[in-house]
């Protein structure tokens, strides 16, 4: 009996195309609606990408944002409220301690994206406490009920809310933060997308209060509220982001002219929300990188 072996050719997955990913960005920023974006991934199905393999590269998978388990005995996770008159009237975010803590720490607000208090925002909270801080990362819907648990209903909820009532949240967990019992008094402040804005607004805002701001893709505060930064800031810009990027060269030109501190790093070649691990832009040596640097940061204005 003769056997007959057949040669089997292993055909690596495609590489999800870029314009698939500037697609996403556009969806979820609003630029265009669900619609648009599914049928422009069907543009690519028909060139021979699975809209599985595609969705699964784009949508978060957020079984995958653990990179610090609730569970860590290093730290304790709990859900504070604080009081906003000139916003909500109260918000809620979630606060993480490290558990061995003696004394009083430096605090950093964490800030999430257009969506809501995600499983991955609260890991980066996770991640923050792990290293020594007190974070807290308030849920811009919690007048709305808080995060439904899906990114496209976040984001619905958030854009049905006004603006200034979140930043006015978002300034006011900044003053409970900065005074909370535990606090040293030293306030620093992380934060994607929207909260990369949110971080820029802060520093913009309550320059006097923010020790040190990091914000991660974030465009920058309103025009008439930048000549108040002083920093310091450490910006961090993904190469491909179109539409941040376009924002920052005005936006240096001014922390230039005002004597602001801040430095700015550009990761060459990874997609606007690369340090977010949920997702098919993920890449994990930069947002590494970066990671490093937020905390050296922190380590150096919050802890000195």
């Amino acid at each position: 009996m003769s056997l007959i072996q057949k040669e089997v050719k292993y055909s690596p997955p495609r590489e999800i195309p870029q314009e698939a990913f500037d697609w996403y960005d556009e969806y979820a920023h609003g630029l265009i609606d669900r619609r648009e974006f599914m049928l422009r991934l069907s543009s690519l199905v028909a060139v021979g990408f699975s809209m599985t393999a595609l969705t699964s590269a784009l949508m978060p998978n957020y079984a995958l944002a653990e990179q610090v388990s609730f569970n860590d005995p290093a730290i304790k996770a709990s859900y504070a409220k604080f009081s906003s008159p000139k916003g909500s009237g109260e918000g809620q975010g979630y606060l993480v301690v490290p558990r061995e803590l003696e004394g009083s720490a430096p605090v950093v607000l964490v800030v999430h994206e257009n969506r809501g208090l995600n499983p991955y925002i609260k890991d980066v909270a996770r991640r923050v406490a792990a290293k020594g801080f007190i974070a807290f990362a308030p849920d811009a819907l919690y007048p709305l009920g808080g995060y439904p648990g899906n990114d496209d209903e976040g984001r619905a909820m958030q854009k049905s809310m006004e603006r200034s009532k979140i930043e006015e949240d978002f300034l006011a967990a900044a003053d409970f933060l900065k005074s909370h019992q535990l606090s040293n008094g030293k306030l620093g402040a992380v934060g994607f997308c929207f909260g990369g804005y949110i971080v820029n607004m802060l520093a913009a805002t309550i320059p006097d209060k923010l020790d040190a701001g990091v914000p991660f893709y974030g465009t920058p505060a309103a025009p008439a509220l930048r000549k108040n930064v002083k920093g310091p800031l450490l910006l961090q810009f993904a190469g491909l982001d179109k539409r941040v990027n376009a924002t920052w060269p005005d936006y240096e030109e001014e922390l230039k002219a005002i004597g602001a501190d801040y430095t700015a790093h550009v990761y060459e070649g990874v997609n606007h929300g690369f340090h977010n691990d949920s997702t098919g832009r993920y890449s994990e040596k930069e947002a590494e990188l970066a990671w490093q640097r937020s905390i050296e940061f922190f380590n150096r204005h919050l802890k000195g």
